[in-house]
């Protein structure tokens, strides 16, 4: 394939100075100083206010969520398996990383979101409190494929799809074709031309998605210093405090931080495989040692009941299940992926030059799914057997939504005990680093309009999360939750950016197909025709 330049640079419009674009920086930084400084002045209001806007957006928004997620789920998939998917991603004819480096990536980076957080304690959740898709009596045997599935729900399928497939597609071709930015704004430009997005208006867009990765990050920092002040209390007794929370997070901002001033091809990239190794030797002991027959009965019937169920878990509404549940479950999940969204694709093109636009959604929207439910049946099947089994009870702590307490108590259940608990804190702990390290990184190509930001502007990035997580600790960690239900707040508009992808996404992939000569140009009729319309 040959090395084909873009037609044009619109790089410089959108960036000057040394940490990018003054309008985009300035109104992140003014969010993070305005929601410390009311958190300071009053924590209720500010606590009461975001519940209030979470229960609202949730309330009239999560159909809209929803349904957003399965169309680019079922778009991207028709994409996949169309002719166009032949494109190749950056105009290269090799990968720039190798296909073991490129998963791993992919999947620290997404999963380690919440999902590490999440995997052990949502399925006995779903098992001790029924789903409201399903009819199983909760706490029976019956009961663990509707747990399983609806937490496969939640983070399988539609999650990652809507976390870099028509996005990225799109960005993959206005960025290395055209020669826009790398920026969620370059996601409208289909829509709203150039003029528009280009100024202001795109400044105020790119600073939208900038907050609600922001939100959306430092909850998971935040609570990691939480989990791992908790296990480290009950391992080894030391003082479950605001100072051991407060060391956790600086050893994690170092790394992390580190990670991110290196770069993809070194801190991301090494900090994702070392992980992905510990993962899966997390993932042999588990499966080997652990209840083995078991696990493989529940993932079997589990996989098979979020098939079946599939489109019943989707379109559930308010109409058919409980307000709180749609809102704490469901809605929350999603507009959390939402928010993700257009930086998450901005990391997935930038990682997927050389691969094929098919390679790339397959990987992102099918392939990493399916690793996702295995781990969840893993860690929550093992902690769903021993809560059937009796070996330990969890129906409290879940109830008041402990996930740490959950995932600490199913690790000491697993064999090897203490050791395994402190192996689960680790892993979950350098989940969170790859999660901060590329969204330092995502957010720094926002700010400064080009694919290699300045270190400093990296690290800046990194340790204003990290500041923000240790100051909203202070206050309570109440706090950091109140951040992060922010973000569903903010799905709402960052949603509006990639609704377009619907139509542009499948527009991109047949232009990149037919540059790359893979696809036949359109007749001089029908771009006649076309341009008539």
């Amino acid at each position: 394939m040959s090395q084909t330049k873009p037609s044009h640079s619109n790089q410089s419009q959108s960036a000057s100075g040394p940490l990018g674009n003054p309008l985009v920086l300035g109104l992140s930084i003014a969010f993070i100083v305005i929601f410390i400084g009311l958190s300071a002045y009053d924590l209720d209001m500010v606590a009461v206010s975001i519940a209030d806007g979470f229960a609202w957006t949730a309330a009239t928004f999560g159909s809209y969520f929803q349904l957003l997620l399965l169309l680019t789920f079922i778009v991207a998939i028709g994409v996949a398996v169309s002719p166009a998917a032949r494109a190749k991603v950056g105009n290269l004819d090799k990968p720039e990383l190798s296909t073991f480096k490129w998963v791993s990536m992919i999947l620290c980076t997404l999963l380690a979101g919440g999902g590490v957080f999440f995997a052990a304690g949502e399925p006995v959740y779903h098992f001790v409190v029924t789903p409201p898709a399903f009819d199983t009596e909760a706490g029976t045997a019956e009961a663990v494929a509707s747990a399983l599935a609806q937490s496969f729900m939640h983070w399988g399928f539609l999650a990652w799809a809507v976390l870099g497939s028509l996005a990225a597609v799109v960005l993959a071709h206005a960025h290395y074709v055209k020669g826009y930015p790398l920026q969620p704004r370059t996601l409208l430009i289909p829509v709203l031309g150039e003029r528009v997005m280009m100024g202001w208006f795109g400044s105020v867009v790119d600073a939208l998605c900038i907050i609600a990765i922001v939100a959306g990050t430092v909850g998971p920092i935040g609570f990691l210093a939480t989990q791992v002040s908790f296990g480290l209390h009950e391992l080894f007794g030391l003082p479950d405090s605001y100072a051991t929370r407060l060391t956790v997070l600086i050893m994690l901002g170092l790394v992390y931080v580190t990670s991110a001033m290196t770069g993809i091809h070194r801190g991301i990239q090494i900090l994702s495989r070392f992980n992905v190794f510990l993962a899966l030797a997390i993932a042999a002991v588990i499966f080997l040692f652990g209840p083995t027959l078991f696990l493989v009965d529940a993932f079997t019937q589990g996989f098979g009941e979020y098939l079946s169920s599939f489109f019943a878990m989707a379109t559930m509404t308010n109409q058919t299940a409980p307000d709180w549940w749609m809102q704490w479950w469901t809605v929350f999940f999603f507009a959390w992926f939402i928010g993700y969204g257009p930086l998450m694709a901005i990391f997935v093109a930038r990682i997927s030059r050389g691969r094929t636009i098919r390679q790339m959604i397959l990987a992102v929207a099918v392939i990493a799914p399916v690793a996702t439910t295995v781990w969840f049946t893993l860690m929550g099947g093992a902690g769903i057997y021993y809560q059937l089994t009796g070996a330990i009870d969890l129906t409290d702590a879940l109830n008041n939504f402990r996930f740490d307490v959950a995932t600490l108590t199913v690790a000491q259940a697993l064999p090897g005990g203490t050791f395994m608990a402190l192996a689960i804190l680790l892993l979950t702990t350098i989940f969170v680093a790859t999660t901060g390290d590329s969204m330092s990184y995502a957010i720094s190509v926002v700010g400064s309009g080009h694919d290699h930001p300045s270190v400093l502007v990296r690290a800046f990035w990194g340790i204003a999360m990290a500041l923000l997580a240790g100051i909203l600790l202070r206050m309570g960690a109440g706090q950091v939750g109140a951040l992060q239900q922010f973000i569903v707040i903010t799905a709402t508009p960052v949603s509006l950016v990639l609704l377009p992808t619907l139509w542009t996404g499948p527009q991109a992939a047949i232009a990149m197909a037919r540059e790359q000569g893979l696809m036949s140009q359109p007749s001089a009729k029908n771009r006649e025709t076309t341009s008539a319309e």
